[in-house]
């Protein structure tokens, strides 16, 4: 199983959920399940996805709602799996944003090729952490420009922090200690906390969350460090 491959599996009925789960880890990736809209935000909110299974009819924040929020906060692919057939769902949904959607009741078949095929063209539009451009949610950070934008717009950033947020881009799920960060950014040995990773942290914060007042990119983990969130 590639445990780096991560995919939301978002849909009400108990056993298609679990039938779902079954077929992306047949196909060597790891689910997650989610009941509903709101739950499935949660999720989205706490780590970045490679692909996501959505159902159309959900309780509380409906498909429709949820597949625009993805649409406008990340680039993860969105395969809807409804039971809403009808030909102005379809192009609604495709409109909105989705990249493909499967009719129910669905081929298991189809479904494992399709979410295949998705997660293998957004790896290769990601690129690896060695391409020249990294993102997050709405974050690009162009290493050969050494430009950084958030939602469109560019976002001014001194070398320090530019090399801080690269690390955190390159590296999504990590968590990096005041000492990794340091160490790695400064080339320095990490004497102790003299809270200069903390300033240019709280810096690099407060100019992305002034570029896009509605998200927040770096978490912090008490005793543990930072990483994206």
């Amino acid at each position: 199983m590639d445990k780096s491959i991560h995919v939301l599996v978002v849909e009400d009925d108990n056993d298609i959920n679990k039938l779902l789960c079954a077929i992306v880890r047949k196909s060597g990736y790891v689910p997650q399940a989610a009941y509903s809209g709101t739950e499935a935000m949660l999720y989205l909110d706490r780590q970045a996805w490679d692909l996501v299974l959505l159902d159309l009819m959900l309780p509380g924040l409906d498909g429709e709602q949820l597949l625009l929020k993805i649409s406008e906060q990340s680039r993860v692919p969105v395969i809807i799996i409804s039971a809403k057939g009808e030909q102005q769902t379809k192009i609604s949904a495709l409109r909105t944003g989705a990249d493909d959607f499967i009719t129910k009741p669905f081929d298991i078949e189809e479904v494992s090729a399709r979410i295949d095929s998705h997660i293998r063209r957004y790896r290769r539009l990601s690129g690896p952490p060695s391409g020249n451009r990294l993102t997050f949610k709405d974050l690009t950070l162009d290493k050969e420009t050494r430009s950084v934008t958030v939602n469109g717009s560019e976002v001014v950033l001194t070398a320090r922090e530019f090399a801080i947020l690269e690390l955190f881009m390159a590296f999504p799920k990590k968590v990096f200690s005041k000492a990794n960060l340091f160490e790695s950014i400064w080339n320095e040995e990490f004497m102790g906390d003299d809270n200069t990773v903390g300033v240019h942290i709280s810096n690099l914060r407060n100019k992305l969350a002034k570029a896009n007042p509605d998200h927040e990119y770096i978490e912090t983990l008490w005793g543990m460090g930072y990483r994206l969130i």
